[in-house]
């Protein structure tokens, strides 16, 4: 009798705790603010919806059972040759078939419609952003402006934001949950992600993808301001800074690891070092070699053996001016 109250404890201990640690999950998946996170959450919610249709009578049906079947219910019909019937059949394969065939349908539709290498057709001309991860930070360029920053973006509200993704070191994963989507950064390659804030707000963003010991602190802010004027403003504020990334050396010694980087400014960018970043994987990949001048897994036609794990679209090999 004390062990069963014991037990009985020790479950609604461990309830409540789980309520309590799940209370402070901050579901920033299911607050969208961008088209493209608004989309994504309907799928979630599609998808979970469906697979309901499933689970609640499962687990309906296992209370009835238990509670038909057990030993003091004396009213139960024992039947012990029972093995077959074909209305039991056709309900737990016709229904899971249909859920596929829909989950399928709208899988396809959605994957066409989300991809991330899809532009966003919006009358607005897109603010264009080439990120570069670093160990363990994040260095955008902004090529049009000509300036660079570490750890923070700033775009205007319902303007389209084209992102450029590569990577200086091993790879990462870019992601601003609550605009959508998420893109793998890989040297020697270049990925796309297109993406949209429809309210004015700052946003956090993070690597995905674990990339070593500074990981936890590989984080950046994205600012979607009100509209274009103060997004200029935020572009005069960077180009105010006295640090500038006009030559290699300056880009190596920011490569450096370094971990929980601060928030940086540089007025000036070298031209086209989104595109050197990339080629200076390129030697390498053509010869053959298992691994790039940092170590990340190539296939010997230069594409990175972990592609598959972009859930969202295959890298794209080469650069784009």
């Amino acid at each position: 009798m004390r062990l069963m109250k014991y037990k009985k404890t020790i479950g609604l201990s461990s309830l409540l705790a789980a309520t309590l640690m799940l209370g402070g999950c901050d579901m920033v998946l299911m607050n969208p603010k961008g088209a493209i996170g608004v989309e994504q959450k309907t799928l979630i919610l599609t998808a979970f919806g469906l697979m309901l249709i499933v689970v609640i009578p499962a687990i309906v049906m296992a209370i009835i059972f238990a509670l038909r079947y057990r030993e003091a219910n004396k009213s139960a019909t024992y039947r012990p040759n029972w093995a077959h019937s074909n209305k039991i059949e056709l309900v737990v394969w016709t229904v899971p078939i249909l859920i596929i065939i829909v989950l399928a349908t709208i899988t396809w539709k959605t994957t066409q419609e989300l991809d991330p290498y899809k532009p966003l057709d919006y009358e607005e001309k897109p603010v264009t952003i080439e990120v570069i991860s670093l160990d363990w930070k994040w260095l955008f360029i902004y090529p049009e402006q000509g300036i660079a920053t570490v750890n923070e973006i700033a775009f205007p509200t319902n303007v389209p934001v084209n992102f450029k993704i590569t990577s200086d070191s091993v790879m990462n994963s870019f992601f601003i949950p609550q605009l959508g989507g998420q893109i793998y950064a890989m040297a020697g390659m270049q990925t796309k992600l297109h993406l949209i804030a429809n309210t004015p707000d700052t946003y956090k963003g993070f690597s995905a993808s674990y990339s070593g010991e500074g990981f936890s602190g590989m984080k950046f802010t994205a600012t979607a301001t009100p509209d274009r004027e103060s997004f200029e403003q935020w572009v005069q504020k960077v180009k105010a800074s006295p640090k500038t990334l006009d030559t290699v050396q300056a880009f190596n010694d920011l490569a450096e690891k370094s971990q929980n980087n601060p928030v940086e400014y540089f007025s000036s960018v070298k031209p086209k070092l989104f595109q050197e970043t990339i080629t200076k994987f390129m030697g390498d990949m053509k010869h053959g070699g298992m691994f790039g001048t940092a170590g990340h897994g190539k296939t010997e036609h230069g594409e990175a053996a972990d592609h598959n794990m972009n859930m969202s679209q295959p890298a794209h090999a080469g650069v784009e001016e």
